[in-house]
């Protein structure tokens, strides 16, 4: 049914892609194309010059200014090629938390034309290494916590190490001169890989994925596109939007955090940063900064509005808390709407690894009247909701989600197998998502990926069961999700001990810790004695196993939160 919030979002949505506007598209091989926007990740960091002496980012009480950031990039791109020998199409890899010294060793790789990798600030030394043996970069950028567990690769295979806040290394970032050159002259082409970020497949082994400049630009056009439907249907003027001041909670190295960012740089606007989450902490740089913007998953969403109601705080400056990484829980909209009276507007999105990044959103009070939907698709992309042959299915129809567009990634790197799976022959990308479409909105309803999202980050099933199972006391084990008030879903753990065995659940629990990050370590921990359901050809039958598990609420026995 057509209402006032839809008919508004439609008609806003229309006016910015009709011809000859910001947002108009042409046809190209593989789906629609933008007519205006950058072709190469340098010239959208070359446009931010423009904003000159306003603050990029915010860190503390750090300062980068779009100039003094533009400037260190490019200084850094002349090291990266002179100073380390490095060539276009090598591989940087940055690792460390979110501090403004990411972006510059981010943006250097792009203005150098090398492959920027950002790796997961929460892994391990086995999960770095497993990354770091695929990608094999000329360089690894890292903070003291990154830097110390890349060490042993990074000695072992003789490359080099700059890094941020230890002070007695020997190739220190804070020494250097960033400042007084000119991008060097490097020919960069659309065409050409901009970065890989590794997100894990279901055999639990992670997957590089590849996109190139042109995949970004896309990406950066599509988040400018959600951007001005946002600020136009909150009544905004598009011929002036005021720069906007952003507390970004998304790790810079998760796809979320390039949806926030890259219309924010485009618009001249702040980027508050806070490395890790505090909603205490939170609450006062919305108030020291002026914070226009919240931009993280849902689970902190929800922190930041229960920090705000115990502290009395009415956020006067906050116009908009928008989410990503994860399905927002539905009452989210409806909570921050009655939270502050209206004047705090409401976003979620859909978007992958996979696709540079959001390709859907649901915006403004179409978000508070319809908060299960994900939204409309960018007109840079098509949306298809296929059936088990692969044809489209009509509205209302349950489905696999199918994306095509110039947002798409060209491959997994080294993995033509996984590559082939994913995309079709025609560019169609298989996300692995049941979804249906209706009135031009999309609804997802249920994933077929074996995988739990904790909080916005991917957990994959297979990987965990394989470190529970290599544990000499287990003898079989199932990893699962079961529904979690406020991270959307917790990772459960149903194990089969060997004979004998005196293994607990804590026990178990720090056997993962010691091999994969936090957040994939089991919080709920169920021991039985019968086999694990499985069918003829071994596939553990899950569906049995979520029947018997009630959702996690952190009282059960074994349970860690």
């Amino acid at each position: 049914m057509t209402t006032a919030a839809h008919a508004l979002t439609t008609r806003v949505q229309s006016e910015l892609r009709a011809p000859g506007a910001a947002f108009e598209v042409e046809p190209g091989d593989r789906g629609p194309v933008y007519v205006h926007g950058p072709r190469t990740l340098r010239e959208f960091l070359d446009a931010t010059r423009a904003h000159g002496e306003r603050v990029f980012l915010a860190a503390g009480a750090t300062r980068w200014t779009y100039a003094a950031h533009h400037a260190a990039a490019a200084a850094l791109a002349h090291r990266y090629l002179h100073h380390y020998g490095l060539r276009p199409g090598d591989r940087v890899a940055v690792a460390m938390r979110n501090l403004p010294e990411w972006q510059i060793a981010f943006w250097a790789a792009q203005t150098a034309g090398l492959v920027a990798v950002p790796l997961n600030g929460w892994w391990q030394r086995e999960e770095l290494a497993y990354a770091l043996d695929d990608c094999r970069p000329g360089l690894i950028v890292a903070d003291r916590e990154r830097a110390d567990r890349t060490a042993d690769w990074a000695a072992a295979h003789g490359v080099p190490v700059l890094t941020v806040g230890v002070p007695d290394a020997p190739d220190r970032f804070e020494d250097l001169p960033l400042t007084g050159l000119a991008a060097p002259a490097v020919e960069i082409s659309p065409d050409d890989d901009a970065t890989i970020l590794y997100t894990s497949g279901t055999t639990g082994q992670p997957k590089g994925v590849v996109a190139t400049h042109a995949a970004w630009c896309t990406a950066a056009t599509t988040a400018r596109y959600f951007a001005a439907t946002t600020l136009l249907c909150a009544g905004g003027d598009p011929t002036a939007p005021p720069p906007q001041t952003t507390l970004l909670t998304f790790p810079f190295f998760h796809v979320a955090a390039f949806t926030a960012l890259l219309p924010l740089m485009a618009g001249g606007g702040t980027a508050v940063l806070l490395p890790k989450w505090d909603a205490a902490a939170a609450l006062r740089l919305i108030a020291e900064h002026r914070v226009t913007t919240y931009a993280g998953v849902p689970t902190t969403a929800l922190g930041l509005l229960a920090a705000a109601e115990a502290a009395g705080d009415a956020l006067p400056d906050l116009r908009l808390i928008g989410t990503g990484g994860a399905a927002a829980p539905a009452d989210l909209a409806r909570r921050i709407d009655r939270a502050f009276g209206g004047r705090v507007g409401s976003r979620n999105g859909y978007g992958l690894t996979e696709t540079c990044g959001g390709v859907t959103a649901n915006v403004g009070p179409r978000h508070r009247e319809q908060p299960d939907s994900i939204g409309r698709p960018a007109p840079a992309v098509e949306v298809r909701i296929a059936g088990p042959d692969g044809e489209p299915l009509p509205d209302g129809a349950v489905g696999e989600l199918r994306l095509r567009g110039p947002a798409l990634f060209r491959g997994y790197r080294g993995n033509p197998q996984a590559t082939a799976a994913a995309l079709t022959d025609d560019g169609w990308l298989r996300t692995g998502d049941l979804a249906y479409l209706r009135d031009g909105e999309v609804y997802v309803v249920d994933r077929l990926k074996d995988l739990v999202i904790r909080g916005g980050e991917n957990v994959y099933c297979g990987e965990v069961e394989g470190v529970l199972t290599d544990h000499p006391e287990v003898a079989d084990a199932a990893v699962l999700g079961v529904p979690h008030p406020e991270l959307g879903e917790e990772v459960a753990a149903v194990v089969v001990l060997r004979p004998g065995s005196g293994l607990d659940a804590d026990g178990l629990r720090a056997h993962v810790a010691r091999r994969l990050a936090a957040f994939k370590v089991p919080a709920h921990v169920s021991f039985r004695t019968e086999p694990l359901p499985r069918n003829p050809t071994g596939k553990l039958l899950k569906r049995e196993l979520r029947g018997s598990l009630r959702p996690f609420d952190g009282t059960e026995a074994g349970a860690t939160g």
